[in-house]
């Protein structure tokens, strides 16, 4: 794997952020970037009174972070799950050492 680093700059919400990461991640920034720049040009469209872009970015980092956990606790496996795979598994295992 290549240690390559790259110095990118970010712009987000309108202000340019210069940054040295590894090479093989720069689409990941760039979609990144994408991504938040789409949420704050959603909730500017809105021009809710007395929000300023730093609000915007502040509604777009719960945004994300409630999102993140959703798809964290999607993944996450249950007690009951784990116990239906654990039969699943002794009656397989039973069936072929017949």
């Amino acid at each position: 794997m290549s240690d390559t680093k790259l110095d990118i700059k970010l712009k987000i919400a309108g202000k340019t952020y210069s940054m040295k990461i590894d090479a093989a991640k720069e689409e990941v920034y760039r979609l990144a970037e994408r991504e938040v720049n789409r949420y704050v040009a959603k909730f500017e469209q809105r021009r809710l009174d007395g929000y300023a872009v730093q609000d915007y970015l502040a509604i777009v980092a719960l945004q994300l972070a409630m999102s993140n956990i959703r798809l964290a606790q999607s993944r996450q496996v249950g007690d009951e799950d784990l116990k239906r795979i654990t039969a699943l598994t002794e009656e397989l295992a039973a069936h072929l050492s017949k």
